[in-house]
Order: C-alpha cells, then structure tokens, then sequence
C-alpha cells in the first residue's frame, strides 16, 4: 500500500510477510521475557496462559498493521496498544519503559534474521544495515525516542551481545516459559507442540537457552538443524499466496473488526 509505512520492496516488509517466521514466535517471546521486567510485567498482567493463540493473534495484528497496513491503521493500532502498555505497572517495571521498548524491539529484529537467513539466503551487510533502520519502528511508534535505539546495525550488534551476556533470567521468566511451551490448547494443536519447543530451544541464543535450564543435546541439535534444512528446501518453493495466507489473514480479521474493539495484546 502507497499510504503505509513502508514500501513493497522496502525489506521490513520482504522479509516480515514470511509465515515461515511465526515459527520463530517462541524464541522471540522467550527471549523478550529473558528480561526479569518484561517476564515480570507479562507474568503479572498477561493473559497468555488462558488464551495463547488470541495473544498471538493480537501481537501479529499488530506487527502486520505497523509493517503492512496503512499509516492510519498502523497508528491507531499502536496507539491502542500505548494505552494497554500504560496499565502495566508493577513495583520496579512498567511496559512503556524505553529501555523495555529497546530490547522488545531488538529480540523481533535479530530472530526474523535468524530465521529468514536459515529458510532463503544470508543478507548483505547493507541489507542488514536497512532491515534494522526499518526495524526500529516497533519501538519508536510505540513512544520510545529515536536516540535510545542503537544508532546504527553496528551499534545494535554490540547492544545484543552485551544484553545476551549480561541477562539474568527470573522465576517470572520461567513461569512464563512454561505457559508459552506448555500452552492450554485445543487437541488438535497439541501435536504442533514438540516442534514449537525444538524450534523455540534451537533459536534461542545459548546462554538465554542454557539459563532456562533447556536441554539440548546433539541428538536435538540434529532433529533442529534438519527440520530447518528442510524448510529452507521446500518453504521457499511454496507459492508467494500459501507464504502470505497468515499476513493477509490477520489484517483480514483487524479490518472486519468493530470500531473500538481494543486489540488482544496483553
């Protein structure tokens, strides 16, 4: 869309409109709530636990509308959201923090590379060096100034690393762990769930991985790099429609929403 954010061939949207990166979704949840104030504010005021797939649903309506919709669904959206974020408040965090925003931002930016370098080909450093200016949207039209952000991918590399070693998980990011691998869902998406958490284990940097107690022997780093070389052979080979259904599905559902129905985000 001309009136949106972004352009078709601007790489946030290249790259985000890949169903394929949902399957990274686990990782970058978890590795959010790595952070003891995002796990304690997610563990205090969040409905994950009862309703996994409708707090999935709200968050991708809500990327997908920043990246994907128009200027004034991306910003009414994410004005309802700012509002959301300024109920969550406990002693010692709040969701609107921009230190908070930062590393929200950051863990959706470096799990899509992730995933799309290991499904289609290794961008280029200029590529990377774009993807991530477009990136920082999913902090800064939230309210967190432009300046907090790493300036440059540079910049961004040395903050990941830092934060990687320096993250010390809590009892709140374990419970929250749990709910997320674990969820209360249907029969029928039960069988899905051994290979959410393999997925969600092989994506998560070592040392987030190893505090979280997760087990990851050779055997799974072999079942993990095999489920992704397969990806990486049959996904892209799949017609651009079939790649897009869950992009086109979630905007579908946002629009056909009624006025003032708040998003399901918290």
């Amino acid at each position: 869309m001309s009136d949106g954010l972004f352009e078709d061939d601007d790489l946030v949207r290249v790259i985000g409109r890949e169903a394929v990166l949902l399957v990274a979704g686990g990782a970058a949840s978890l590795l959010q709530t790595a952070h003891p104030k995002v796990a304690q504010g997610v563990h205090d005021h969040s409905y994950t636990a009862e309703d996994p797939l409708g707090r999935l649903r709200g968050t991708m309506q809500w990327v997908y509308a920043v990246s994907w919709g128009t200027r004034e669904e991306a910003e009414r959206l994410s004005a309802a959201v700012t509002r959301m974020h300024d109920r969550v408040t406990g002693p010692g965090y709040r969701a609107g923090d921009p230190e908070l925003q930062v590393w929200v931002a950051a863990t959706l930016f470096a799990t899509a590379v992730h995933v799309y370098e290991a499904v289609f080909r290794r961008l280029s450093g200029d590529e990377l060096a774009a993807y991530y200016e477009q990136s920082k949207v999913f902090a800064t039209i939230l309210g967190c100034p432009p300046d907090l952000m790493p300036r440059t991918y540079a910049d961004f590399r040395a903050y990941y690393a830092d934060m990687l070693a320096n993250l010390r998980i809590s009892d709140a990011s374990r419970a929250v762990a749990e709910q997320v691998l674990h969820p209360d869902v249907p029969w029928f998406a039960r069988a899905g769930l051994p290979v959410i958490r393999l997925v969600t284990a092989g994506l998560m940097p070592a040392p987030i991985r190893e505090q979280y107690g997760w087990s990851w022997t050779p055997a799974r780093r072999a079942r993990f790099r095999l489920l992704m070389r397969l990806l990486a052979v049959v996904y892209p080979r799949l017609p651009l429609r079939v790649r897009t259904l869950p992009r086109d599905r979630y905007l579908g559902d946002l629009r056909r929403r009624p006025a003032g129905r708040r998003p399901a985000m918290s």
